[in-house]
């Protein structure tokens, strides 16, 4: 994402400016008959190749839910008072300077957080980041996109049509029905969920919406239990070696029932993850960055209005309201704070929430005209590096604070590990290797 933004922005302002643009505009679909599928290309990226970004952060958040962290209600509540706090506070500090202006319909561009990012800036870090705080941030990151998807199919959708809306619903009915009977064919739930993407998209909402649910639908079961898998491994691993794995005999069947096990000893939302994951990080999201994020440099100035509006609601709105939300709701014994997570990380990671880079975009593109948008585009990109930098520094200051307030309460610590036995030094490496595996 990074290296296409840096060439977004370079070919955006350079000789090459005007082609690179007008490939955006190319005009790309399909007619059947009197239907007309056609938008342009950077139309198709936005409303249905974002379609599998969103639909992998639903299946994130199921997953979180389901089988991750937030089964626990306490810390998923921490979570999502950050998240609701980290999306309301910055749109009321953007209608503070945006609101009876032209630019107030924009106020849902600065909600979001960039989950991609905001990972790779704590993976910078490495092992200093305690997996709690990996934990809330991406929590947080999830729910918020969540939050902005729902704001985009409220406030940014067209005409309703609601003949459109009924034949979506069918087919989130018939997705239902597939799963109840036990049709595990990813191809043909991926077809049906193309007719519903294309319904959706003449209701009036955004498609990208489709993703969003068909996420949340997809189940966390799965059909294979580790018992089952296990000794279905050990009929296969009982054949003696030899070439008897051709042809239509029962230990080539008992193959194939082996591979089928290990299918569906993962649950649909595991290994739809394990899928995508590739597929949206190094292909989709790029994708996305090398067609927003060309912003030509020439007449813009950080005084503009729309600029600074964006920038605060970033840079301040975000932080502050991840703060005050997270801080309010272990007050009120809602949640409760990790022992490993303090306030000062937790006002770190609210600084590191300011990089709302891909939904920002994704909102403004929907949100602003075409001689808005330069100006909202710069201030995404400003308060995205102001706030990985300030994020970044803070969190390198309270880490290396915590370690050295570990050190020098116990001192002796490295002596006493040093006199354990060869035996029990043995173990505890082998253990430590055993884990990282």
């Amino acid at each position: 994402m990074l290296l296409s933004t840096l060439l977004a922005l370079s070919l955006a302002n350079s000789p090459l400016r005007e082609s690179f643009n007008s490939l955006w505009h190319v005009s790309l679909g399909v007619n059947i008959g009197t239907m007309v599928f056609e938008r342009s290309l950077h139309g198709w990226i936005n409303d249905a190749v974002m379609t599998l970004f969103f639909f992998l952060i639903a299946l994130e958040l199921k997953r979180e839910l389901v089988l991750g962290e937030l089964r626990n209600p306490r810390l998923a509540i921490l979570s999502i008072s950050a998240a609701i706090g980290g999306m309301l506070v910055p749109a009321l500090v953007y209608l503070f300077f945006q609101y009876g202006e032209l630019g107030q319909r924009g106020w849902g561009t600065v909600m979001a957080t960039d989950t991609a990012f905001v990972i790779g800036c704590l993976a910078l870090l490495g092992t200093r980041i305690p997996t709690s705080l990996r934990i809330f941030m991406l929590s947080l990151a999830v729910v918020d996109d969540i939050g902005a998807i729902i704001v985009v199919a409220v406030g940014y959708g067209s005409d309703i049509r609601w003949l459109a809306i009924g034949l979506a619903l069918l087919g989130f009915i018939i997705v239902k029905v597939m799963a109840f009977l036990g049709i595990r064919s990813m191809t043909l739930f991926f077809m049906v969920g193309a007719l519903i993407w294309l319904a959706v998209d003449a209701s009036g909402i955004h498609p990208t919406v489709t993703g969003v649910i068909l996420g949340l639908m997809t189940p966390t079961t799965k059909w294979v239990s580790d018992a089952r898998l296990h000794t279905i491994m050990d009929c296969v691993v009982a054949y003696p070696p030899g070439d008897h794995w051709s042809g239509d005999t029962p230990d080539r069947k008992a193959l194939k029932t082996a591979e089928a096990a290990a299918r569906e000893a993962l649950s649909p939302v595991e290994r739809l993850e394990m899928i995508l994951h590739p597929w949206v990080g190094f292909v989709v999201m790029p994708l996305f960055a090398l067609a927003n994020a060309g912003i030509p440099f020439t007449g813009i100035s950080f005084a503009s209005p729309l600029t600074m509006a964006v920038f605060l609601g970033f840079v301040i709105g975000k932080p502050l309201g991840i703060f005050l939300f997270s801080w309010a709701a272990v007050q009120l014994r809602f949640a409760v704070l990790p022992s490993n997570l303090s306030w000062s990380m937790i006002l770190s990671g609210g600084l590191l929430a300011g990089i709302g880079f891909t939904m920002a975009l994704f909102i403004a593109n929907l949100a602003y005209t075409s001689e808005q948008i330069n100006a909202v585009k710069f201030g995404i990109l400003l308060a995205s590096v102001l706030s990985a930098l300030l994020g970044l520094v803070l969190l390198l200051y309270v880490t290396r604070s915590n370690d050295s307030e570990q050190q020098d309460s116990s001192p002796t610590q490295d002596k006493s590990e040093d006199t354990l036995p060869h035996n029990d030094q043995f173990n505890l490496v082998e253990s430590e290797h055993e884990f990282k595996r």
